[in-house]
């Protein structure tokens, strides 16, 4: 990914900003995520997690979790052992870890702080790795897939939600004017931080989505990669193979 696409200006690193940024809108962040997206984003994670149905993965590691949405929903179609949720954010974890204590999900799902880039696991620990709207975040995309490859165990699947390009017309100029101009809008009336949602159209943009990602993972190591489109090229799921 593009190191230059930041959410603020200035000298913090991108890791930094990001951070900053879910700290700002963790309180309205999962209100603003179904709002802005209509409630499709409930419908993406679960086909996401559904990618893992057949391996029935008993260990999973949930990265840039925030508020632990995609986790839950493991947890009610998977019924794994254990999942761990890690984030840069600890504005994020401390909703996560609420939502956690209220639905007395404790025995299953913990959450630690942090990411992607240097994950504290030993090699070859997880049966399964999921990361939902997290990759277009990270510092240095090539060095977090690679951490990832590695604590995955040998057989192990990863399965990435993202958002992507919609390449059709008239859907990619609708998307286009939407993540624009109403995303940053909404997202600063709510969360009072508009520069966090002119990111998310900025960091879309510079990401390198379908055969693009896939051949990101592929280079690292993952086999069997899919790219899976969903809703007009609004969001794709992909997944690979350690």
């Amino acid at each position: 990914m593009n190191p230059q696409i930041t959410p603020y200006s200035g000298t913090e690193t991108k890791k930094e900003q990001v951070a900053s940024m879910f700290n700002n809108i963790s309180g309205t962040y999962d209100f603003l995520n179904h709002f802005l997206s209509l409630g499709i984003d409930i419908i993406w994670r679960k086909k996401a997690i559904k990618e893992l149905l057949s391996s029935k993965p008993q260990k999973i590691l949930d990265v840039a979790t925030g508020t632990g949405d995609f986790a839950f929903e493991s947890i009610k179609i998977l019924k794994p052992q254990q999942i761990i949720g890690v984030d840069i954010s600890e504005g994020m974890l401390e909703v996560a870890k609420k939502k956690i204590a209220e639905r007395n999900l404790g025995h299953v799902f913990s959450v630690q702080k942090g990411d992607s880039e240097g994950l504290h696991f030993e090699d070859d620990t997880f049966d399964a790795i999921t990361v939902a709207f997290g990759v277009r975040n990270y510092e240095n995309l090539e060095k977090g897939l690679a951490d990832m490859f590695r604590v995955l165990k040998p057989g192990g699947k990863v399965v990435i939600l993202e958002f992507s390009k919609p390449r059709v017309f008239p859907v990619k100029q609708l998307y286009h004017f939407y993540f624009k101009y109403a995303t940053p809008f909404f997202g600063g009336l709510f969360s009072k931080d508009k520069k966090a949602y002119a990111y998310l159209e900025e960091s879309v943009q510079a990401f390198p989505d379908g055969k693009d990602f896939t051949a990101l993972m592929e280079k690292i190591g993952y086999q069997h990669t899919k790219h899976r489109s969903l809703t007009f090229g609004i969001s794709a799921i992909y997944t690979g193979i350690k």
